[in-house]
């Protein structure tokens, strides 16, 4: 299955108000019953070990300058459960879009998956939005874009196998 980069169709401002990065990537899929949460658990479910080991040093760099880890989650009263797709805390959702992310120190950021069907044909649409804070923000975001492009790609495709 190819996973194609396509224009960005989502109110970003409604969705992240003031998101100065957004791109968008989107495959077919021939399950004609997938939702939205289905398809962000299909993504989330496991990272390429290549993935995994980027993630792995990404924390040992960040972990220092107080940043969050994929092992952290925003704090939630003991009572409440917090709804999570992978390592993301879930924002919103509908059976056809998913909306999670988190806000942090340098950036906020969300990934939203819209499912919709064009043609005859279910495709999925994974959106990211980020507003970063600061220099450490802008910075992180020029470090990652290369290697964020190749793991939603490879996350999309999981959607589809």
């Amino acid at each position: 299955m190819t996973v194609r980069e396509v224009a960005p169709a989502v109110d970003a401002d409604a969705l992240l108000t003031g998101a100065q990065f957004a791109d968008a990537f989107r495959i077919e899929v021939g399950d004609c019953e997938l939702d939205a949460r289905r398809a962000a658990e299909r993504m989330m479910a496991r990272q390429p070990r290549w993935a995994e080991a980027l993630l792995s040093l990404r924390n040992i760099l960040v972990s220092p300058l107080g940043l969050k880890t994929s092992g952290a989650s925003p704090a939630a009263p003991e009572d409440m459960t917090m709804d999570m797709i992978g390592i993301f805390p879930v924002v919103s959702q509908t059976p056809d879009r998913l909306v999670a992310g988190f806000n942090d120190r340098h950036l906020d950021f969300r990934v939203v998956v819209d499912v919709t069907t064009s043609g005859g044909v279910r495709q999925v649409t994974a959106t990211t939005l980020v507003r970063t804070h600061n220099r450490l923000g802008r910075t992180y975001l020029a470090i990652i874009l290369p290697f964020h492009r190749r793991i939603v790609a490879a996350l999309l495709r999981q959607v589809a196998g």
